[in-house]
């Protein structure tokens, strides 16, 4: 009897290890944080049809400094996709970025007696958005207690929801091309021909990525925006040139990230 039950006692023994041998297996340690992360496969336009555009408010006041920040955030609503998360993320962080430069810009500024104190606005519009392509603009408009006047600028942004990425100018080209040197004697025949003092500021629009870093896709062709100071002065505002893709054809990469805007 005492042989069967030393038997009985092995053998559960070894049943228990067995099972957690096997328990060990099924739950893998983590993986170390310095690890390459998984990349997303790219994704169908089903996602792109399943969100939509939203906003949560901006609020926010201070009595030292004195200031007040209001605006808009954008992000997709609908689906806790992956993709959706980082590109939300991405326009959370940019709108952050610039709130958090507005305030460090307060630190040296004088309070007026009487004054109102220092505003900060954010404002965003969907330019258009085609499969995974996603093309926004914020507005920004800002104040300084003490300046003489409010100042403005833009932020693009062109995403490529599927990849995870913005869309660069010279993917949107073809390689090798020179396409500034287009997007620059189509952007100086237009400035030309409005009464804006453009020939003063024509550097503003000389052929740089600098230059044309805040760009937008749209059926009607590709959007460049000056800001205020690029191409005239502060009385005209900020500048929009719209070029048609007639005017780019040869330049264009066909199977580029905005081939689903192409005629």
């Amino acid at each position: 009897m005492k042989t069967n039950l030393r038997s009985i006692s092995l053998v559960i023994t070894i049943l228990l290890l067995g099972g957690l041998a096997c328990s060990t297996a099924a739950f893998p340690a983590p993986q170390p944080t310095s690890a390459p992360a998984v990349q997303q496969p790219a994704m169908t336009g089903s996602i792109s049809e399943s969100v939509t555009l939203s906003s949560s408010p901006l609020n926010e006041e201070s009595q030292t400094p004195l200031f007040k920040i209001t605006g808009q955030l954008p992000f997709l609503d609908g689906a806790t996709d992956a993709h959706v998360q980082v590109f939300n993320t991405e326009l959370k962080s940019i709108v952050q970025n610039e709130v958090d430069a507005f305030k460090r810009n307060l630190a040296d500024v004088t309070p007026t007696p009487g004054g109102n104190g220092s505003t900060f606005d954010v404002e965003y519009e969907l330019i258009s958005q085609k499969g995974n392509i996603w093309s926004l603009k914020f507005n920004i408009e800002g104040y300084t207690e003490g300046a003489a006047h409010p100042y403005h600028y833009t932020i693009t942004v062109n995403h490529d929801l599927g990849n995870d990425k913005d869309v660069t100018l010279d993917e949107v080209f073809q390689p090798n091309s020179n396409y500034l040197q287009a997007l620059f004697d189509y952007s100086k025949a237009e400035l030309s021909k409005r009464d804006i003092g453009f020939e003063g500021f024509e550097q503003g629009a000389d052929p740089t990525p600098e230059n044309y870093h805040n760009w937008n896709v749209s059926d009607k062709g590709l959007i460049i925006t000056f800001d205020e100071y690029q191409v005239a002065p502060y009385a005209a505002g900020p500048q929009i040139v719209t070029i048609p893709f007639s005017e780019l054809a040869e330049l264009i990469n066909p199977q580029g990230p905005i081939a689903p805007y192409l005629p």
